[in-house]
């Protein structure tokens, strides 16, 4: 226990010198922008930890529930746009709640007509003819809805709320797909079950980027709600400006041309407004990550977290028991979907900008699952470490590379075929460090570096 305090605490340090090194070397900006986004990918992380290091489930598909998150942002925080409102709304909402009927009559139907012999072609006669129906009324609505000023808008838009909001809603919009996706997969081994994820991630991006009425699709969705200041604003408010001048007081004091301290002042108070910015991110940020951290270790000292455990090491066993195992995934499964959208809903907030076409699997699933691994699997504070370890390290992997070529090249003509060779494949050196990275604690931390606590009682 000591041995794992320490580590915990050695940790963090490294971390924080890592990000202070930054700050210090290269930018503050920059050095801010690191950590707000290694705060959202350590949520991200903790989520894929409580279906993984909780109950072992195999989920490929964090793509997607991401850019659910992302969706929510803008459905929640856009203006409506009332001019598509009044071309298709109504064949919108009316083809929604065709599809929510064909489904409920579907189910009935199943359940009904268990014993009758014609169950399946009388589902089938219901479904061809509810998406006759669906398309007779979708597709004129969809065309009047993207016709609409189509260079700025051509669709629905959001509520017009304060986009903190969406945070919560791009919670509920991945926990209630997950839901319907673990109705269907969770049955499944874990292998099938890895790949219908991955599959369904892949649908959820496709219908992004093809259906603009809803969020314009590949044209993307830009100057979204902040809930933090803008820059240009503080740089015009008199408290920030005084605020300025008092930090760099002893600085500003040794300059004697008067246009010259205005010209410095104003350019210290441009890059302070970046930096407050980022830094009311961080905290905003920082405040979620420690309360889904305190209710995540919460869970997982209580009886349901001992419980997932044991039907993570022997399902079997738990089965016999009397868990209802599947039940359980699926409880563990929208609980850590719903994490990863939350996370999804704070990236588009930091970004102010819905871009369907980011969503890669290699950023926001692969990468995430090396957070996992790295940081330890079923250890809550050990996901959160793989998450700022490994986004600082694909960040900063570039220019410590080009760093490191520079030293070594430094020999070298401007025109030399190898030197020109070695700068010409910086880009990739990332993928050759988290390679390295990866299979150096697989070989010699294979638990992680804040492996899972083993608890008795």
């Amino acid at each position: 226990m000591i041995n794992s305090k320490r580590t915990e605490i050695i940790s963090i340090l490294i971390m924080s010198l890592l990000l202070l090194f930054v700050g210090l070397m290269q930018s503050w900006s920059l050095s801010f922008t690191i950590l707000n986004m290694c705060i959202i990918s350590a949520i991200m992380s903790m989520g894929i930890n409580m279906q993984w290091g909780y109950a072992g489930i195999f989920n490929v598909g964090i793509m997607g529930f991401t850019a659910l998150g992302g969706l929510a942002a803008v459905l929640v925080s856009h203006a409506p746009i009332n001019e598509a409102w009044s071309a298709g709304g109504m064949g919108i909402m009316i083809s929604f709640l065709l599809i929510v009927l064909i489904s409920l009559i579907v189910y009935w139907a199943n359940k009904r007509l268990e014993n009758n012999k014609k169950k399946y072609w009388i589902i089938t006669l219901v479904i061809v003819i509810g998406l006759i129906l669906v398309k007779i009324v979708y597709h004129p609505s969809v065309t009047a809805i993207e016709a609409v000023n189509p260079t700025l808008t051509g669709f629905l838009g959001g509520m017009g709320l304060p986009i903190i909001f969406s945070w919560i809603v791009g919670g509920l919009f991945a926990a209630g797909v997950a839901f319907a996706i673990g109705k269907i997969t969770l049955g499944l081994r874990s292998d099938y079950l890895a790949i219908a994820t991955l599959g369904i991630s892949e649908i959820i991006i496709a219908v992004l980027k093809s259906e603009e009425w809803l969020a314009r699709g590949v044209k993307n969705v830009v100057g979204l709600k902040r809930p933090v200041p803008y820059e240009i604003d503080l740089q015009q408010t008199e408290w920030f400006i005084a605020s300025v001048k008092y930090f760099y007081e002893s600085y500003l004091s040794e300059i004697i041309d008067k246009l010259e301290y205005e010209k410095i002042l104003n350019q210290l108070v441009i890059e302070s407004s970046i930096i407050f910015v980022k830094i009311c991110y961080a905290i905003l940020f920082f405040v979620v990550l420690l309360i889904i951290l305190y209710l995540a270790n919460k869970a997982q000292i209580s009886p349901w977290g001992r419980m997932m455990r044991a039907i993570r090491d022997n399902e079997v066993s738990a089965n016999a028991m009397g868990k209802d195992v599947v039940k359980r995934h699926l409880q563990v499964f929208v609980i850590g979907s719903g994490v990863v959208g939350i996370a999804g809903a704070m990236l588009i907030t930091l970004d102010s900008i819905f871009t369907p076409v980011s969503f890669q699997p290699l950023r926001y699933t692969f990468l995430i699952w090396i957070m996992v691994i790295v940081g330890g699997s079923g250890n809550n504070l050990g996901a959160i470490l793989g998450g700022f370890i490994i986004w600082f390290t694909w960040i900063e992997a570039a220019p410590a590379s080009q760093f490191i070529i520079n030293i070594l090249t430094s020999g070298l003509e401007d025109n030399n075929s190898f030197k020109i060779h070695l700068i010409n494949s910086i880009p990739y050196f990332r993928y050759l460090i988290m390679g390295t990275i990866l299979l150096l604690i697989m070989r010699y931390r294979p638990k992680g570096i804040l492996p899972e606590k083993i608890r008795y009682s």
